[in-house]
């Protein structure tokens, strides 16, 4: 029997990326959506878009589902950035690191000086909190994701084998 054939064929890493960060955005952008709806975090679901239109049309279903939009559009980029940086990484620290670099990038540098959010110290705790957790297992999402699919992460898994089918020969 050929050996190449029992090969799994090679993801187009840059096509995986992609798939990863929709579905990370798609996900958690909805519990994004849910933490704001139960007053989690003080933050509107379009927390990213806040530099670019008003606040009262983001608390608008509109505002719900572009903020969605936006969070996904992030998680695309980030997902094809942490493809670029660490696909080969093992185990989930990375992503969990990933998560809390993007929750520092964004809480302490570019949304305080752009206007998405207020500087942190003027921020409530449970948006602080709500927040650093839902970033982290975003990247926690993303970047295991990814790393599971590039790396021997997979040979690990245990493996059932069949008696009903021989053995090659």
């Amino acid at each position: 029997m050929n050996r190449r054939s029992d090969r799994k064929p090679h993801t187009n890493r840059w096509n995986f990326a992609v798939y990863i960060g929709f579905f990370a955005g798609l996900i958690w952008g909805g519990v994004q959506m849910i933490a704001n709806y139960f007053h989690f975090t003080s933050l509107s679901p379009g927390f990213l878009l806040e530099p670019y239109y008003k606040h009262s049309y983001l608390m608008t279903w509109r505002g719900y589902m572009l903020g969605w939009l936006a969070f996904i559009a992030l998680s695309v980029v980030a997902a094809l950035l942490y493809t670029m940086l660490f696909a080969k990484a093992f185990g989930p620290w990375y992503g969990i690191g990933y998560g809390v670099a993007w929750w520092a990038f964004l809480f302490l540098l570019v949304g305080p000086v752009t206007g998405m959010m207020n500087w942190i110290a003027y921020l409530d705790l449970n948006t602080v909190v709500t927040q650093a957790c839902l970033f982290v297992v975003w990247g926690l999402f993303i970047g295991y994701s990814i790393s599971f699919e590039f790396t021997n992460e997979r040979e690990r898994e245990p493996f059932a084998t069949s008696r009903d089918e021989p053995e090659p020969t």
